[in-house]
C-alpha cells in the first residue's frame, strides 16, 4: 500500500479512518493531491471522482442523508470550497454529517499572489459546526535537534486534537465540520510505510437530561387540543407503538408531511389540503393549547402561518438537533432521541375526551373527496402531471423531490406509504437537488427517483457529469418553461419583465442532455402520453432514464389556486 509522504495527510487519512468515514468524494485538483493518494491507495475507503465541487458535495450530502453517517469531500485550494458552500449550509440546517478536506497553501504562501489562494480558515464559520485550521509541517532549520523535536510533536498533537474534534463533532451532533489542511510542496511523493500512529479520542457520551415528566403530563393531560405536527423525519425511526398511542387520543391531532415519512390512518397528510381555505371562524376552532414538534423543518407556509396568527399557549420540541421557534411560542425543548421521550412520557398521560381529532378528521375526509372530484376534471397541467406521477410510484422507491413547485405540489397529495420521501429543505434551494439525488441513489438499497423542476433540473445539469449514477435511477422533469412557483406566489403577474426576471422564462429541453450523459430519454404533453411513459419508465434497463413533461404555464397556476376554492 502506497501513502503520501506528508505526515499532515497521514494523519488525517489515518483519523477519518478510524472513526469509519468510508465514503470519499474527491474533487480533482493539485494541491489535494496527498489526500486523494492516500485515500485512492487503501482498500478501506470508498472513492467517487466528481469534477464539479458544487455537484460533489450535494452528492456527498445525498450519500450522508442516507447512511445517517459522515461522509468526507475533499477539494483542492482556492474558489474549489467555495463551490462547497450551498451543500455546508444545507447540511448544517439539515442536521447532515458532510466532512469538508480542504488543501491549503502553507500560511507563509497566502497573500502574496499566488494562484488557487484565498484566506480558507474560518471561511464556512456561520455555517459550521467546526472548524479545525490545522498547522502544517514546519521547517526546523533553526532550531537545534531537541527543539525542532518538541516543536513536531507539539504540532503533530494539535492537528490530531483538532482532527477528531471535528470528526466526533459531525457524528454526535450530525452536521458540517471543515478542517483546513495546509500542504507544503512536493505533493506527490509516496511511501510505503506510515510516519505516524494518531491518537485516536472515542466519542464523548451524551446524558439523558433529567425531565419531570409528572409536570409535563399534567398540562397535556389537562388540554383537549393538542396538535402534534412532524416535519422533516428519517423513515423507520419512530417505534410504531408510540405513533399508535398518539393517533388514539381524541385529543390529539396529528399533522405530518411528505417528508415526515410516518403514516397512520388517523393522521393527516397533506396539512394544505386541510387547511388552505379556513375561514377565522374554523381557524379558532383548529387553534391548539399545545404544539409539539419532532423532526426537522417545515414546508407548509400556511401552517407557520396559521400558528403565528393563532398560537398555542405552549410549543413543546423533541429532538437531538436545533429546535426553532417558528411560531414564537417555543417554551420547552427536551434535546433526546424521540423515542426516549416517549417512552418515558407517554404512559403518564391519559387519553382526554374531546371532539377535536374526529371533528377535522372527517372535514379531512370532505376534502379528499372534493381533491379527487377536482382531479378528475381539471385539464392537463402541473397539478395533474403530480397526480399521475405520484401514483405511477411502485412501492419501496426513494423519492427525491426538488424545492420550490415540486415539493409543494407533493405536499397536496395523500402518498403512498411504502414510498420515502426526501428533500433538501435545511435552505430550500434549488441548487444541487439533481445530485443530492444521485449521492442517495448510490447509498440506497431503493430504487431513487427524482422529481424535480425544469429549472432546478437545468441549474444543476452537471449533477449528470458523474460516473457513478445507478443504472435504476430515474429523473422526472415537469417543464413548465420557467420558474413557475413565481406565478403561485403572492406578487404582481403583470410586473413589467416578469416573464424575464422573476419567471425567467425558457424554451430548454433536456433531451440532449441526455444524449450528451448517455441517459434514455422519454417525454410527454398530455396526459395520456404520460400514463403510457409510465408502463415500463421503472423498469430494469441498461441506462438510467429521464422523463420530461411539457405543461401549460400560463395555466397552471390558476389550476393550483382554484383547487383551494373548490376544496373549501
Amino acid at each position: 500500500m502506497k501513502h503520501p509522504k506528508i505526515p499532515l495527510a497521514q494523519t488525517v487519512i489515518q483519523l477519518c479512518k478510524a472513526k469509519n468515514i468510508q465514503h470519499i468524494v474527491l474533487s480533482p485538483g493539485s494541491r489535494n493531491a496527498p489526500l486523494t493518494i492516500g485515500f485512492t491507495h487503501d482498500s478501506f475507503f470508498n472513492c467517487y471522482s466528481i469534477v464539479d465541487e458544487r455537484c460533489a458535495a450535494f452528492f456527498a450530502l445525498g450519500t450522508a442523508q442516507q447512511l445517517q453517517e459522515p461522509v468526507a469531500v475533499v477539494c483542492t485550494s482556492g474558489s474549489a470550497l467555495l463551490n462547497y458552500y450551498p451543500a455546508v449550509a444545507e447540511a448544517y440546517y439539515s442536521n447532515i454529517s458532510l466532512v469538508v478536506l480542504s488543501a491549503d497553501r502553507p500560511k507563509h504562501l497566502v497573500g502574496i499572489g499566488d494562484g488557487q489562494t484565498i484566506n480558507q480558515e474560518h471561511v464556512y464559520k456561520n455555517h459550521i459546526l467546526y472548524s479545525a485550521n490545522l498547522k502544517e509541517d514546519l521547517s526546523v532549520d533553526n532550531w537545534t535537534e531537541d527543539e525542532g523535536s518538541e516543536m513536531e510533536k507539539t504540532i503533530q498533537q494539535t492537528n490530531e486534537a483538532q482532527i477528531n474534534k471535528a470528526l466526533n463533532i459531525s457524528s454526535s451532533q450530525k452536521g458540517p465540520v471543515h478542517i483546513n489542511i495546509p500542504l507544503n510542496e512536493p505533493l506527490y511523493e509516496r511511501v510505503d510505510a506510515l510516519s505516524v500512529n494518531p491518537k485516536v479520542i472515542p466519542l464523548a457520551t451524551e446524558e439523558t437530561p433529567e425531565i419531570d415528566y409528572a409536570h409535563l403530563a399534567k398540562d397535556w393531560n389537562a388540554s383537549k387540543r393538542k396538535l402534534v405536527l412532524v416535519g422533516v423525519n428519517e423513515p423507520n425511526r419512530v417505534e410504531q407503538k408510540y405513533l399508535d398511542r398518539l393517533a388514539h387520543d381524541e385529543s390529539v391531532l396529528v399533522m405530518t408531511e411528505a417528508t415526515s415519512n410516518i403514516h397512520h390512518k388517523r393522521f393527516i397528510p397533506s396539512i394544505d389540503k386541510l387547511i388552505g381555505a379556513l375561514n377565522a371562524s374554523e381557524f379558532k376552532a383548529l387553534k391548539p393549547d399545545i404544539v409539539l414538534t419532532f423532526g426537522g423543518l417545515i414546508v407548509s407556509k400556511k401552517i407557520k402561518k396559521f400558528l403565528r396568527e393563532y398560537p398555542p399557549m405552549q410549543h413543546w420540541h423533541v429532538g437531538t438537533h436545533t429546535a426553532n421557534d417558528t411560531f414564537f411560542k417555543l417554551n420547552k425543548v427536551f434535546k433526546m432521541p424521540l423515542n426516549t421521550f416517549f417512552s418515558a412520557f407517554l404512559p403518564k398521560t391519559e387519553s382526554v375526551k374531546s371532539d377535536y381529532t374526529n371533528f377535522w378528521l372527517n372535514e379531512m375526509a370532505s376534502r379528499r373527496e372534493k381533491h379527487e372530484k377536482y382531479m378528475a376534471m381539471i385539464p392537463f397541467s402541473d397539478f395533474k402531471a403530480f397526480d399521475v406521477l405520484l401514483n405511477s410510484m411502485p412501492n419501496d422507491v426513494q423519492c427525491q423531490v426538488g424545492n420550490s413547485s415540486a415539493i409543494r405540489y407533493v405536499q397536496l397529495f395523500d402518498l403512498n406509504p411504502m414510498v420515502q420521501v426526501f428533500c433538501n429543505r435545511g435552505t430550500s434551494g434549488i441548487d444541487g437537488s439533481t445530485s443530492t439525488a444521485i449521492g442517495a441513489a448510490l447509498a440506497s438499497k431503493k430504487q431513487t427517483v427524482c422529481v424535480t423542476g425544469d429549472l432546478s433540473f437545468f441549474y444543476d445539469s452537471n449533477a449528470l457529469w458523474n460516473n457513478h449514477i445507478p443504472k435504476d435511477f430515474r429523473i422526472i422533469v415537469v417543464n413548465n418553461n420557467g420558474g413557475g412557483i413565481f406565478r403561485i406566489l403572492p406578487g404582481h403577474k403583470n410586473t413589467e419583465n416578469f416573464d424575464t426576471y422573476f419567471e425567467t422564462t425558457h424554451h430548454l429541453k433536456a433531451q440532449k442532455l441526455c444524449e450528451l450523459y448517455d441517459f434514455e430519454y422519454s417525454s410527454a404533453t398530455n396526459e395520456n402520453e404520460l400514463k403510457s411513459a409510465f408502463s415500463d419508465f421503472y423498469h430494469t434497463s441498461s441506462r438510467p432514464k429521464l422523463l420530461e413533461i411539457f405543461t401549460p404555464k400560463n395555466e397552471n397556476d390558476q389550476i393550483l389556486l382554484n383547487y383551494f376554492k373548490f376544496i373549501k
